[in-house]
């Protein structure tokens, strides 16, 4: 496996860098204080190596990060203004690598795909991997483009499609449930379960981010990328390890047999957006009337699809994804509802509600609510729920890419093959809400979403 020690952070003067990546790397560097990185910031921004040390050391700053590698990335670290398309600015740029290195794309999608067509008139460093963002094109055409493109660089285990949603312990606590548990895998099809919700729900609005969020949406930002990724986990049969290959063909396989139920997403899909309100104490205008939004676009910002997984194990089971913004109520969350039982015994009152198994992400939680005797009368059958708290990761999610990415591990990163899929079970969303076959409906801040909709 290449371990690149050498870090080009291209868009290291943007907001991704200084608020999400350089903490992360510098919590990454405090916890395994053994590992030496050197880090070279890439912008179009005019600094000199001192404000960049300043802005570096402010970011590392925010997650407390301290100790020998710490001190060692701030010494050494320097910045170089260049235009990332440039090929031969990008071939000045790895003459300062001595290794392999690391190059983060951490630009929007249009530039990062430029500087990758530029890099493909330069030498390329043996064991030089790829880190993007998402979205990895903006349909399965363009993505199968994009990864021809990247597949000419470097070979696709040195290719890291970043996404952060799912981070090592959240990966590792969904297989470690259901593969090391006798009780729960037996269980895990379509024969014992009636349905199951995947739902991102959050109380938070634009936060400023309308000039992606206005082109992206809900269904694009949320169920096209993350959701999807959390879906293949929870569907996936037993992988041999939890190695990259293994890992990633047993995602990839669930991902080739998901669709829009029945093939309608006319039926099937739902989109809506926020009007004006309060939630959590915040009032937000209309999504049509906040800053640099486009009305005649149509964007929405809760999305709601049911999916079918085509294969012996999950074949009739509905799979509902769903996320939105300015929701009431904040949800993150799997939800598994079993199967009634097929028979009470006469004489037995009360609750015959099925199991239900929530299995909370961020911070990652279960509790599973089933009837038992209750108190009082033992004739009649009440509600309980069993809990469990999971262990957090050491890393927070983007420590944890940045850690498989210097160590040359892609188990946590978006295989190609998986980004064409991604957007071809959601191209034919797209194009029925393009064409309005499918209404963009309303709700008011602070609710639920559609009092309408089907539950999920």
């Amino acid at each position: 496996m290449t371990k690149p020690t050498t870090l080009f952070l291209l868009g290291g003067s943007g907001d991704l860098s200084a608020r999400l990546l350089m903490p992360a790397l510098g919590q990454l560097l405090t916890e395994h204080s053994d590992r030496r990185v050197t880090l070279v910031g890439v912008g179009s921004d005019s600094l000199t190596d001192e404000q960049w040390k300043n802005r570096v050391t402010e970011s590392f700053q925010t997650t407390e990060s301290t100790g020998v590698s710490v001190d060692a990335l701030l010494k050494e670290t320097t910045y170089v203004t260049a235009d990332v398309t440039d090929a031969q600015a990008l071939s000045d740029l790895l003459g300062r690598s001595n290794d392999a290195p690391a190059i983060y794309f951490a630009l929007p999608p249009q530039v990062t795909e430029k500087a990758c067509a530029a890099l493909e008139s330069v030498d390329l460093p043996e064991g030089t991997v790829l880190a993007m963002e998402k979205p990895f094109g903006v349909d399965a055409e363009s993505a199968r483009r994009l990864n021809e493109q990247l597949q000419r660089l470097v070979p696709e285990d040195q290719i890291h499609r970043v996404d952060h949603f799912l981070g090592r312990s959240t990966v590792l606590n969904l297989l470690g449930l259901r593969f090391a548990n006798r009780v729960f895998e037996p269980l895990w099809n379509r024969e014992h379960i009636e349905s199951v919700a995947i739902v991102y729900d959050e109380q938070l609005g634009l936060e400023g981010r309308a000039g992606y969020y206005d082109h992206a949406g809900a269904l694009v930002d949320m169920i096209q990328s993350h959701l999807l990724q959390v879906l293949s986990i929870f569907a996936m049969e037993a992988p041999y390890s939890t190695d990259a290959v293994d890992l990633r063909a047993a995602k990839s396989a669930v991902l080739r047999a998901t669709r829009v139920r029945d093939n309608d997403p006319t039926t099937w899909s739902h989109r809506a957006r926020y009007t004006e309100g309060t939630v959590a104490d915040r009032h937000f205008p209309s999504y049509a009337d906040e800053p640099d939004v486009h009305p005649e676009w149509k964007t929405e910002t809760l999305a709601q699809v049911t999916f079918d997984i085509d294969n012996w194990r999950w074949a009739g089971v509905p799979f509902t994804l769903r996320s939105g913004k300015a929701i009431g109520v904040r949800r993150r969350e799997i939800l598994v509802t079993f199967k009634a039982a097929p028979h009470i015994p006469v004489g037995l009152t009360g609750s015959s509600e099925p199991d239900v198994l929530r299995i909370a992400l961020g911070p990652d939680e279960m509790s599973l609510a089933m009837n038992v005797n209750g108190p009082g009368d033992p004739w009649e059958l009440d509600r309980a729920e069993l809990t469990a708290t999971f262990g957090e990761g050491q890393l927070k999610a983007y420590g944890e890419v940045l850690e498989s990415m210097l160590d040359g591990d892609p188990s946590l990163s978006v295989r190609g093959d998986a980004a064409e899929q991604m957007w071809r079970i959601v191209d034919p969303i797209i194009e029925a809400w393009r064409t309005d076959a499918v209404p963009l409906d309303e709700y008011e801040t602070g609710s639920l979403g559609p009092a309408s909709w089907p539950p999920a």
